[in-house]
């Protein structure tokens, strides 16, 4: 009875989409206020519907309902309470009821926080969020359908994939899906735009806080991903270059963009083409990775299903989508009113360079993770892109940028001075020119790549220290400069603490890369190894029984060569029983110089295991430079300057 309720409120929710999708429309073009309420009154329905069908299939995962098809594909008696409830989007049918969620989750949002927009707008704005909600319930319905009963029910379901029973894995999925789905609010305004044929100043104000909330979240959804391939897959990478990995960086990038494009919309009444553009290719980017994930062209870890039917339907979402929004975009952008001039030094000429260069990198990836899916479509054989590709383009693209942004928050809007700018960054240059030599004549020229890196990463850190004493005249008068301090708006610390986070995730991008040290060993009790500054002494192993694996563990003594004892490590070799698979699972001690990690193997015979050692200096950074982006981006949205109307004393004065 619960599934068939939950199948009830589906179809419910997509007749209300359907309503709130066309009826406003009509409204508007009547100037018949009742018609454009049906957009507000049926967005709150549709998340309530949705709410219900996400609870009922909930539910039926948490008792065990066998009888729902998708229960007993991606779910088991024995599996712990946190993965039955991950289980509900850890596949596809449920994963997709997941994104309807939160679709509808932000059309009600945008209906109860919206209400300061123009009524006009915002029905334009809600509706076309329900047709985007129309779209995925009739995939749901039609293909998908998450409550389909078994006749007979199994005693017993098939599990969910092992690599997937993992906190990491359990909150990845949603962070993801609200970075996404969060960006179809900025397709929707820009949409809604482009119907109405004007974009102003105020419009950027409405959908950046919007844009904010979902990068986000894609941020933090990436970055634990990326943790959880470090920690869970046994090898010791954070990233892959997976097609599916790409799948969610494409759209980081380009929202990255349209953050930066957005205030230039909202300060200077330009790029306005530019800000509506990549609002669509944002949104059309996280279509991209739904139709990679679901449409059986890729094989992945990530992926979800392999039905062609299933994939048409979504290849043909996407190109009504797509191809729709650039074609009205086509059609109407040329009638944008453009913005104000500004020279070619000046702080939008550098957000329009850190857009070219984002956007051309967004550009690099879909390429090289589309090339072979083409070729093998055409019959043209297989061939595979691989990480040097990718970090080639990252090199060359991304290192321009990085200096840009030293230089980019110093240069006065309209028309800014270089020279200026250069005399106050050049400590930032001297230091971080200092620590590329130093490291460069360190290692006699051999990792060139790695100093250049530094240099990057030193240079950006110090571009903000400068920029926030600047701000702040530090040097010029010291003595008001704790006022100062407090006087700077929350959204400029934001952007210090974001820029601030990429410097950091540099630095662990570049020094755990150069100077990881790793071994591969057979090791019997009484072993022991030295990695980095550090001996570890293997102790043996044991046999563990879990919920619903079993597992060798090993035991390993860490002590460092000077310091004496700093820890054990624990790491297991896990068997699951449903479904069968094998998996392990690293062990790693954090220390403030870096981690060690260790992976337990196969038995080699005569009381020996195969072990893999490593030790990864200051990886570290790649989790606190992310924190801290995330960080910068909610102090940013903490500002009210950036809430949608007028701060409610300027409202009463000037009501008086």
């Amino acid at each position: 009875m619960i599934a068939e309720l939950g199948h009830f409120a589906t179809i419910m929710a997509l007749i209300l989409a359907l309503l709130g999708a066309t009826v406003p429309h009509v409204g508007i073009a009547r100037a018949d206020s009742r018609l454009m309420t049906v957009a507000d009154n049926t967005a709150l329905g549709q998340f309530l519907m949705a709410l219900i069908a996400f609870g009922a299939l909930t539910y039926s995962y948490l008792i065990s309902d066998f009888s729902v098809y998708a229960v007993a594909a991606n779910s088991h008696t024995a599996k712990p309470l946190l993965y039955k409830i991950a289980g509900v989007w850890g596949n596809h049918e449920g994963s997709l009821l997941l994104w309807v969620l939160m679709l509808t989750l932000f059309a009600a949002a945008l209906s109860v926080k919206g209400k300061k927009l123009p009524q006009r707008f915002r029905t334009r704005v809600i509706a076309v969020q329900s047709a985007l909600v129309l779209g995925f319930l009739l995939f749901i319905v039609f293909t998908s359908n998450p409550f389909l009963r078994l006749d007979p029910a199994p005693i017993e379901g098939n599990g969910l994939n092992p690599l997937l029973q993992d906190p990491g894995l359990a909150f990845h999925p949603p962070m993801l899906y609200l970075g996404y789905v969060g960006l179809s609010v900025a397709f929707s305004f820009a949409v809604a735009a482009l119907i109405e044929g004007e974009v102003t100043p105020l419009w950027a104000r409405w959908v950046r806080p919007w844009t904010l909330v979902a990068w986000m979240f894609l941020t933090a959804g990436i970055i634990l991903g990326s943790w959880w391939a470090y920690y869970e897959l046994g090898w010791g990478g954070w990233w892959f270059w997976d097609p599916v990995e790409n799948a969610s960086f494409m759209p980081w990038l380009v929202a990255t963009a349209l953050l930066h494009s957005a205030i230039v919309v909202e300060k200077r009444d330009a790029l306005k083409s530019w800000t509506i553009l990549l609002s669509i290719v944002a949104f059309s980017f996280s279509l991209l990775g739904t139709f990679l994930v679901r449409s059986g062209v890729i094989t992945s870890v990530h992926a979800f299903a392999n039905d062609p039917a299933r994939g048409v339907f979504i290849l043909g979402f996407l190109v009504v989508v797509v191809g729709g929004s650039l074609a009205l975009y086509a059609w109407r952008a040329p009638k944008l009113t453009p913005g104000g001039l500004f020279g070619l030094v000046s702080r939008e000429s550098a957000l329009v360079l850190n857009n070219v260069l984002l956007s051309t990198f967004a550009g690099v990836v879909l390429v090289g993770t589309l090339y072979p899916l083409f070729l093998e479509a055409a019959n043209a054989g297989q061939i595979s892109v691989g990480a040097p590709f990718f970090e080639y383009g990252a090199v060359v693209l991304m290192s321009p940028l990085i200096v840009a942004l030293g230089f980019g928050p110093l240069l006065a809007w309209k028309r800014g001075r270089l020279p200026r700018a250069a005399t106050t960054l050049l400590p930032a240059a001297i230091v971080a020119l200092v620590v590329g030599l130093y490291v460069f004549w360190q290692s006699a020229g051999g990792i060139l790549m790695t100093a250049f890196g530094l240099v990057l990463a030193t240079w950006l850190l110090a571009s903000v220290v400068l920029e926030i004493a600047e701000r702040t005249q530090l040097f010029k008068n010291p003595s008001a400069f704790l006022r100062r301090v407090k006087g700077l708006p929350r959204a400029s610390w934001g952007m210090s603490l974001a820029h601030t986070g990429v410097a950091v995730l540099l630095f662990g991008i570049t020094i755990s890369e150069a100077w990881t040290e790793e071994k591969l060993l057979v090791m019997e009790p009484g072993d022991t190894a030295t990695v980095g500054d550090y001996d570890i002494r293997f102790d043996g192993v044991k046999p563990v029984v879990g919920p619903n694996f079993t597992a060798i563990e090993g035991y390993f003594f860490a002590s460092h060569k000077t310091k004496g004892a700093i820890g054990t490590l624990d790491p297991q070799d896990r068997l699951y029983t449903d479904p069968v698979m094998n998996t392990t699972e690293a062990s790693i001690l954090s220390l403030a110089s870096g981690d060690l990690y260790a992976v337990i193997g196969e038995a080699a015979g005569g009381g020996r295991w195969s072990v893999r050692l490593y030790f990864k200096p200051f990886v570290s950074g790649l989790w606190l430079g992310a924190a801290l982006m995330v960080l910068g981006g909610f102090l940013s949205l903490s500002d009210r300057r950036l809430r949608i109307g007028a701060p409610k004393a300027k409202q009463v004065k000037a009501e008086a």
